[in-house]
């Protein structure tokens, strides 16, 4: 029989502490709805006593009805206190959360460092506090805060610290390698010890500070450990805690666990890019999993042994995290890699196809101008459509003006374009923090009469990149360009000695890709529709 893991996701507190992250209320409730459809079991919301955003996300998720379980976090009551006196359990218990988390100290040298208390008072703070959550009819989890340091201190002391939350009723014992230092080898014998000591489920909650912490957790569930702790992309201090998109597919594709359902562990890589899109953080592209270059090919071998099966070089199908397979092309590329995109495209080509050849001089030739089709997508499938003639040009730009004035020391940015859409010429002008976002504030204006869903979409990244630098100033730039609609992600490129014109290439081609695939996404909408017989001819 498959077992089950328990998933508990602490991406809204623990990730938060993570540099440059930082969640509104709001923020935190759209990212709560997200993971509660990828199915985890608990998501861990905050201290609803330290701060503004997590009093407000506490009143406000009671209404979202959520499958997961809402947990608050905190610590363990004061020293020489008691529990129903202490200000932090007191608001958990008011939250109204059905579960809680509380940190305590499970290693000697904090108990006399850090909380300069005696070995029996923190067991004593451990055993009341867990009491007082059990009176109050809540599931409590323990978190044993630097438990394998303290193990391999002093192994005894660190037991009888799991044993008081035990004893008091604690309902998941969680083991955590707080300073992010144990390798995986350690966490294996240790958890399969303290099992062996307990009768309470343990859970495991590791850091990545020796880029250990998928490899650590995978450890601990293979020593018995029923409950693992992460976060959305391993958001956290530091280095980071356990990325849950990678644990997940892990224990459930490699390890045959049960972790979540297979319909919602599909949503796994939309969720991942959510999160991101909402933390303002940008995915690494090689992020295992979900990264938009986890299943990407470049080489024209690989590509060619791709099409003959996945297999080859894929070890799993992208399709069971939500993730897609991608061929690159590049000056690199072979035919096969320029077959197999054009074929994912729904392209009539084959090997011995003169437009095959001709494209690909083409590619090489613009590689050789300094753009870079292996980082834009969109732009290539702009570039591939419009060499067989399935593109339609949806705008023209009849021209385009820039000006920026500094005034009382403040930059305004302001764009001038006009374009022509089906025989309709259309001048609006727009301001803009720069002249980018100028330019991007003005496109918008222009075609929102003609395209509303184009205000679905915005910019996640603009990066830009000077080669030839030898002449200065005047030298070549590439502009990238990410986009995004929240379901979808796509890059452009252009490229220029200007960097304006550089930035407009890649702008139009955002927006001219957006468009590609709201039609194409109707069209299939209304293909559906036929099918059903929701369409009268």
């Amino acid at each position: 029989m498959t077992q089950q893991i328990s998933i508990f996701d602490t991406t809204l507190r623990d990730g938060t502490q993570g540099e440059g992250i930082s969640l509104s209320a709001d923020d935190k409730i759209k990212i709560a709805q997200k993971l509660d459809t990828l199915g985890v079991h608990y998501i861990e919301g905050g201290n609803p006593g330290s701060n503004s955003k997590d009093i407000e996300f506490f009143k406000r998720v009671k209404s979202l009805q959520l499958r997961a379980k809402i947990t608050a976090f905190g610590s363990t009551r004061r020293k020489n206190s008691i529990a129903e006196h202490d200000a932090s359990l007191l608001r958990i218990v008011e939250s109204g959360v059905p579960a809680a988390t509380l940190v305590g100290k499970s290693w000697d040298f904090h108990v006399h460092t850090a909380l300069q208390t005696t070995l029996e008072e923190n067991l004593s703070m451990i055993a009341d506090s867990f009491a007082f959550l059990k009176r109050n009819g809540m599931e409590a989890i323990y978190d044993a805060e630097h438990f394998f340091d303290g193990y391999k201190h002093n192994p005894e002391y660190a037991i009888a610290a799991l044993r008081s939350a035990q004893d008091a009723g604690a309902d998941w014992i969680v083991l955590c390698d707080t300073n992010g230092g144990t390798l995986p080898g350690e966490i294996q014998e240790i958890v399969t010890r303290v099992r062996q000591e307990l009768t309470a489920p343990i859970g495991i909650h590791t850091h990545n500070d020796c880029e250990l912490a998928v490899a650590n957790t995978l450890a601990a569930v293979s020593a018995g450990a029923r409950q693992v702790q992460g976060t959305i992309n391993g958001y956290g201090e530091r280095c980071g805690n356990a990325n849950l998109c990678s644990i997940i597919p892990n224990l459930q594709i490699k390890m045959n666990y049960q972790c979540i359902e297979t319909e919602q562990l599909v949503q796994l890589t939309n969720v991942a890019r959510y999160v991101s899109e909402i933390a303002n953080v940008h995915m690494p592209v090689n992020q295992a999993y979900v990264g938009n270059a986890a299943f990407a090919h470049k080489g024209g071998i690989h590509v060619s042994a791709i099409l003959k099966d996945s297999k080859t070089y894929e070890h799993i199908a992208p399709e069971l995290v939500g993730n897609k397979q991608r061929i690159l092309v590049s000056e690199l590329a072979g035919q096969s890699n320029i077959i197999s995109k054009a074929q994912e495209l729904g392209l009539d080509i084959h090997s011995n196809n003169e437009k095959t050849k001709q494209i690909i001089d083409k590619i090489k030739e613009l590689e050789h101008q300094g753009y870079q089709f292996e980082g834009a997508d969109a732009s290539l499938e702009l570039l591939l459509r419009e060499a067989f003639g399935e593109y339609k040009e949806i705008f023209k730009l009849e021209s385009f003006k820039m000006l920026v004035e500094k005034s009382n020391g403040k930059m305004v940015s302001e764009a001038i374009v006009k374009i022509n859409v089906d025989g309709e010429t259309v001048y609006t002008a727009a301001e803009g923090n720069g002249p980018v976002n100028a330019l991007d504030n003005a496109l918008r204006k222009a075609l929102v009469q003609f395209y509303p869903r184009i205000m679905d979409v915005h910019l996640s990244d603009y990066k830009v990149r000077v080669f030839d630098e030898i002449d200065a100033t005047a030298a070549k730039v590439r502009v990238l360009i990410e986009s995004t609609d929240f379901n979808n992600t796509w890059s452009t490129v252009g490229v220029s000695s200007n960097i304006i014109e550089a930035s407009w290439q890649a702008l139009v081609d955002s927006i001219r890709y957006a468009l590609l695939n709201s039609a194409k996404q109707e069209n299939s909408g209304n293909d559906q529709r036929e099918r059903l017989g929701l369409i009268n001819h």
